[in-house]
């Protein structure tokens, strides 16, 4: 890892008119009459969130509050890596690496920054802060884009090692949702001896059997579960099928046009269709500033190719037991089932959520900081 050298966000103001431009010019496509979100994003939702893209929307204030932390950019593994580092004010405080999933930026953790690493200041115990390490995946944003193939969970895991070794950090705890939520178990698997505890949210690979007998240990409600979402994603899996198979083909859309990259993201957001699903609703500005990052960076292709990267490690399939103590926050849509989820991990608390969501730092950040708290202090006690 070469020494970091500190960073800000300043984007050109060409590059601002030059989306500007090519949001005034979209070419919108038909849709049918009466169907909603049955067929995809729905064309009035998004035409009312690209109007309110060009008319409303301040990416200068979004800018300004990311530039507000301190960040850093620095090269490990021959990738460069960018990252916020607050540490709290706290000298007692519990490192802790937190890494987003797809298709979020760090970004979205501006929200629990504060409660996390000051949690003095938030009217809480200061036993339960935090030193925060929050990297850029490799291949989004200001981490992007990937320059080598092999950039999937394991080798992020590994990258995320050697960034807190070199940040001076021995002991340090682990968080993350989605993509974030397989990379975090995956760091307690590479550093065992390192990572103190492991908590997650969205938990990406617990929701549906992937090998014989997976369901054997499960009591009749988790396998009848298992099963439907089995369906369910069958139906909803074809984004995830794309980018693991053919992420450069979708690459040329996603580069070439911003609202084609805000439907591809939008789906996730709203988890397919947000007048059905009883998610907290997300921010738009907080929606358009992630897609806006990953748009101003052009690496909307390279962060698809993650779900590529990761097939090739054979993410679908179940990791090795990890010897790590570890926390799932299971939100509203969530979809992680125990008896899936103690397959390959020590879970040492769960905790079920009847409000939030799958991006639970923007849905309920509240809850999200917590039960990260109420873990750790756990696991501390338990150390």
């Amino acid at each position: 890892m070469e020494k970091p050298e500190p960073f800000r966000v300043d984007m050109a103001q060409a590059d601002l008119d030059e989306l500007d431009d090519r949001l005034a010019g979209t070419r919108w496509p038909d849709e049918l009459p009466g169907v909603g979100w049955s067929y995809g994003v729905n064309r009035d939702h998004l035409r009312e969130l690209v109007h309110y893209w060009r008319t409303g929307y301040d990416w200068r204030r979004h800018e300004a509050r990311l530039n507000s932390y301190p960040q850093f950019t620095t090269t490990i593994d021959g990738q460069n890596i960018h990252f916020l580092h607050v540490r709290s004010p706290e000298p007692d405080a519990t490192p802790l690496v937190v890494t987003h999933g797809w298709p979020s930026t760090v970004y979205e953790f501006l929200d629990v920054i504060g409660p996390l690493t000051d949690p003095r200041a938030y009217g809480a115990d200061p036993a339960d802060a935090f030193h925060l390490v929050l990297p850029s995946v490799p291949g989004f944003a200001f981490s992007g884009p990937t320059r080598q193939t092999g950039w999937g969970v394991n080798r992020t895991a590994r990258a995320w090692a050697e960034l807190m070794r070199c940040l001076g950090y021995e002991r340090y705890g682990a968080q993350g949702g989605d993509f974030g939520s397989l990379v975090s178990p995956e760091l307690g698997r590479v550093a065992p001896d390192n990572v103190i505890g492991v908590h997650v949210n969205a938990l990406a690979n617990a929701s549906v059997p992937t090998a014989p007998g997976d369901l054997d240990g499960l009591d009749e409600a988790e396998r009848e579960r298992a099963q439907q979402q089995e369906m369910w994603w069958y139906a909803h899996s074809g984004y995830a099928t794309q980018m693991s198979t053919r992420p450069q083909t979708l690459a040329y859309a996603l580069n070439d046009s911003p609202v084609g990259q805000l439907a591809w993201n939008l789906e996730w957001y709203v988890d397919w269709d947000p007048t059905q699903t009883g998610q907290t609703p997300i921010d738009r500005d907080a929606i358009l500033t992630s897609v806006t990052i990953l748009w101003l960076t052009g690496t909307a292709g390279s962060a698809a190719r993650i779900y590529l990267e990761g097939g090739e490690e054979g993410w679908g399939e179940r990791p090795a037991p990890s010897p790590v103590p570890t926390g799932v926050a299971n939100f509203l849509g969530d979809k992680a089932i125990r008896g899936l989820a103690e397959l390959s991990n020590r879970i040492t608390h769960w905790s079920e959520f009847s409000r939030g969501g799958h991006f639970a730092s923007l849905q309920a950040p509240e809850l999200l900081v917590s039960d990260i708290r109420e873990f750790f202090r756990k696991v501390r006690s338990a150390g």
